[in-house]
């Protein structure tokens, strides 16, 4: 590790708005924030920028972005120290953990912003829309609690519709063009360090809104698997 990681990462242990596999959280959020505004996760949040930028749209929610890469989440914890902004804070882990540290229906919305897209077949389950994830979000967030996703890659777009269509849930919102929209609301020109990366090379942004409005049976993701690994004929 390179002595400005080893920095941040010994920084964040005494940010205020940062905690590290916080034990015993569950339920008293409304007591670190000192309100009882609702609550919006970033997954995967590297440098928080939504986190961040939300918190400065909402001043009467709580926002809270989550990654296990420290010296990441420092800028975004610094950002917020530094604008005062009290409803912005950070949990360092790993995003299967999410359970750990919120109770049921404590969640009001969930945030995917340009997670790792996990290309790979083998790798389909570790992504962030995968409905194992969807079905730990679905232990916290409460009862219509939406969940946006914005990505550049086509595969990730395309993949969470499939689930969306396969486990029949509530889709709200879609496009494969978000800056194409005749009216871009305000929190999707939130734009994030690796939005700006455009790693994909698909020049377009994607974005999802949809609720787990439904249960989520085990043996469907049989069938996902074998959607996935069926060949394109179009």
């Amino acid at each position: 590790m390179g002595q400005k990681k080893r920095i941040r990462f010994e920084a964040i242990k005494h940010f205020s708005n940062v905690l590290e596999y916080p034990r015993d959280m569950q339920g008293k959020w409304d007591d670190f924030f000192k309100n009882e505004g609702a609550i919006t996760l970033e997954l995967a949040c590297g440098k928080g920028e939504y986190a961040v930028g939300l918190g400065r749209l909402y001043a009467n929610r709580n926002f809270i972005g989550i990654d296990i890469k420290g010296n990441r989440i420092w800028r975004g914890a610094k950002t917020a120290l530094d604008e005062g902004l009290a409803n912005v804070a950070f949990i360092r882990s790993h995003i299967d953990k999410v359970t750990d540290y919120f109770s049921p229906g404590e969640v009001s919305e969930i945030w995917i912003t340009f997670p790792d897209p996990q290309l790979r077949g083998s790798r389909s389950k570790k992504r962030l829309t995968h409905p194992g994830f969807l079905r730990l979000y679905q232990k916290i967030l409460q009862e219509g609690g939406l969940v946006h996703v914005k990505t550049d890659s086509p595969d990730l777009y395309q993949f969470t519709l499939a689930v969306i269509s396969l486990f029949d849930l509530e889709l709200l919102e879609h496009t494969d063009q978000v800056y194409e929209q005749e009216i871009v609301r305000p929190e999707l020109l939130i734009k994030t360090h690796y939005e700006s990366l455009d790693i994909a090379q698909s020049n377009r942004v994607h974005y999802i809104c949809f609720r787990l409005n439904k249960e989520l049976p085990l043996e469907k993701d049989d069938k996902l698997k074998q959607l996935l690994s069926e060949p394109d004929t179009d």
